[in-house]
């Protein structure tokens, strides 16, 4: 069953169509799982194989076009009819010979886009060199231009479905990272306050279940607070060490994320120093988001902030976030950053992660927000502070 309203569904083809027309695109290929969901409704496992979603200037509903297996998932999920959805057979998948685009390039030929202006998802994750290599091969009077972004830019504006959606993941992330922090007690390893993370994001609340989410937990303790991109191991907790979670949560697709620090004993003064500048910092940001803000301006309040304390941060504060796929829930447009002069719109969704990254130790905690005409809206509820173990929260 499609997550949207067939008229939701349309109008996303009829903005993406007039984004085609201003960068006089004629046929767009789409190849992110994301796009091509929110296009579709499409919603399947099945990105580890090439499949592709094609928009035109003229066609109302767009054209899926996947493995044949996977033909009855499309039939499930999305919203297009059955003359809308193509698939290539299996001696397309993972052969020597044979290989999915040129089966799109019969398709583009056929509707007589050989000799067309074809914008293509060409930094999408699972769109490969070998992908493109072989529909310019198969298509050689064709000019390409690169449009990863047009659909995400679409995107970039919620509408209340996705909000309401990504306020669901709210309620689930904020329910994890209490199962995370009740469980992470020195000697408990890394791996089993993951599998309660796991536990809590998909089984959910009394009235609604959760979806994967499109990145792992990231759980670090002691030094490999350092690097907030490593994964959890099987080594425990230990008493003296600080603690940190990112996590975030899914419904139909779309995210809500959030990290938390702990400490496992009492911390000493520059991890508390670091947590309260961040607190406060994040605070602050957060009452200077409203929509009309230049990017900058709002990363200058916490810039200005951090630096008063002694603290500096290169990394950009906040990056869009909303639906998505392994392996990024990110969408890749409107980073709130240094330097960035676009301003923030209504029903803009941000992951706002003010980390502070050290030597030897680091500290993050972070909201997911949406920008509204006078402020921002919190998406998830739950409380902002350096948790230290067998204290009641």
């Amino acid at each position: 069953m499609a997550a949207f309203t067939i008229q939701e569904y349309q109008d996303r083809i009829q903005k993406t169509q007039k984004s085609m027309a201003a960068e006089e695109i004629e046929l767009l290929l789409v190849a992110d799982p994301a796009n091509i969901n929110y296009l579709t409704g499409y919603d399947g496992y099945s990105f580890y194989v090439p499949q592709m979603v094609i928009v035109t200037l003229t066609d109302t509903m767009p054209l899926w076009i996947g493995r044949a297996m996977d033909r009855s998932t499309c039939k499930m999920t999305a919203w297009i009819d059955e003359d809308h959805m193509d698939t290539y057979t299996e001696d397309y998948v993972q052969s020597a010979v044979k290989h999915p685009m040129q089966f799109v390039a019969d398709i583009i030929g056929t509707k007589g886009f050989g000799r067309s202006h074809i914008g293509v998802e060409m930094d999408a994750c699972y769109f490969s060199a070998k992908s493109f290599q072989v529909l310019k091969s198969c298509l050689p009077n064709a000019v390409f231009s690169d449009c990863t972004l047009l659909v995400k830019w679409v995107r970039q504006i919620k509408s209340e479905t996705e909000i309401n959606y990504m306020r669901k993941a709210g309620q689930l992330v904020a329910k994890s990272m209490k199962a995370a922090l009740d469980k992470a007690e020195p000697g408990v390893r890394e791996c089993d306050v993951a599998a309660e993370i796991y536990h809590s994001q998909l089984s959910g609340t009394r009235n609604f279940g959760g979806d994967y989410p499109a990145i792992v937990p990231l759980i670090h303790s002691g030094k490999k607070t350092c690097s907030p991109h490593v994964t959890w191991s099987e080594e425990p907790f230990e008493s003296g060490q600080i603690a940190t979670f990112e996590l975030g949560a899914a419904y139909r697709r779309y995210h809500c994320c959030m990290s938390r620090t702990a400490y496992m004993g009492n911390p000493p003064a520059q991890v508390a120093k670091a947590s309260d500048t961040i607190i406060e910092g994040l605070e602050l940001t957060i009452g200077a988001v409203r929509s009309g803000v230049s990017s900058h301006d709002v990363e200058s309040v916490w810039r200005r902030h951090i630096e008063k304390h002694g603290f500096h941060k290169d990394a950009r504060l906040a990056y869009p976030v909303g639906l998505g796929y392994p392996p990024d829930w990110g969408e890749h447009t409107l980073s709130i950053r240094c330097g960035e002069e676009r301003v923030l719109k209504p029903n803009m969704t941000f992951h706002l992660i003010p980390g502070l990254w050290f030597d030897d130790y680091g500290v993050v905690i972070s909201e997911t927000i949406r920008v509204t005409t006078d402020g921002c809206e919190v998406l998830a509820k739950f409380p902002r502070d350096l948790f230290i173990k067998n204290r009641n929260y």
